[in-house]
């Protein structure tokens, strides 16, 4: 069984991560939690970002808004799955005492954030495209 079917199935079962492994330090697992907590403020705020650039930007033009609202809301919820996909994989490494796992996830999300946030730059300066 591949490792992302075994993780996918230990999203919706997480006892069953003590099957496997020695219980790690009850610190290091709480850790693990609060990262993944943080993880989903980021994507609700992502969300939240999204819904707003929809909502309060009637005048940018539709394309645009809609374009950089989606971006934002894919972005929150690719982040919310990332969240408990790292926390899994996390708290599984510790029971078996393997490395952490590492992931390109947070640099391509914060690119994407940063292109956002850019092109809003961009709108803020030079003036709305629906005008």
């Amino acid at each position: 069984m591949s490792d992302f079917v075994q993780s996918l199935r230990l999203w919706l079962a997480p006892q069953r991560i003590r099957d496997e492994g020695d219980t790690p330090d009850y610190r290091f697992s709480l850790a693990n939690e609060r990262t993944f907590l943080a993880w989903i403020r980021t994507a609700l705020a992502l969300v939240g970002g999204g819904f707003a650039v929809d909502q309060f930007l009637p005048d940018l033009r539709w394309g645009v808004r809609v374009g950089l609202a989606l971006a934002l809301l894919a972005a929150g919820v690719l982040c919310a799955l990332r969240a408990v996909n790292h926390w899994v994989r996390c708290e599984r490494a510790m029971r078996l005492g393997e490395d952490l796992p590492v992931s390109r996830f947070p640099a391509l999300l914060s690119l994407a954030v940063a292109v956002v946030a850019l092109a809003m730059v961009v709108l803020v300066v030079f003036g709305w495209a629906g005008r």
